[in-house]
């Protein structure tokens, strides 16, 4: 199956794969190829990209998920590549969210403090998976 990943900026990804794990509104997707077609809202969290025996682990922001038989595109506000993520930036991202979230704030920038947890959880565990990975590895 093909899968596109592309955000506003650039292509993130383009390549025929075996299996993905995207987060979808409802919980886990697993897509395989020749799967129904649909479309679909995703939630911020980690996207998994499997070919053979390599796993590609991206933090996405949320976007759109789009299947056609042996076609998948993603239409992500945000991706990054596990091994291109800064732990101690989404650690530190973390941490003030979190900070913001205990102060109570208000229905504006409750989202905001949300949205930018569940981003940084999502880069956190990107990275971790393929600490992870390599560690299985050695």
């Amino acid at each position: 199956m093909r899968l596109t990943i592309v955000t506003a900026e650039e292509l993130i990804y383009s390549d025929d794969v075996d299996m993905v794990v995207a987060p979808g509104a409802l919980g886990e997707l697993g897509i395989l190829p020749h799967h129904a077609s649909f479309m679909t809202m995703i939630d911020p969290g980690e996207l998994r990209v499997k070919k053979g025996e390599e796993e590609l682990s991206l933090a996405i922001s949320g976007g759109f998920l789009e299947v056609h038989k042996d076609k998948m595109i993603i239409l992500a506000d945000t991706a990054e590549r596990a091994e291109d993520i800064d732990m101690a930036k989404a650690s530190q991202a973390k941490k003030q969210a979190l900070e913001l979230l205990e102060a109570q704030p208000k229905d504006a920038d409750l989202r905001v403090a949300e949205a930018a947890l569940r981003k940084s959880l999502a880069e956190i565990k990107a990275v971790e998976r393929r600490r992870a990975r390599r560690k299985e590895r050695i």
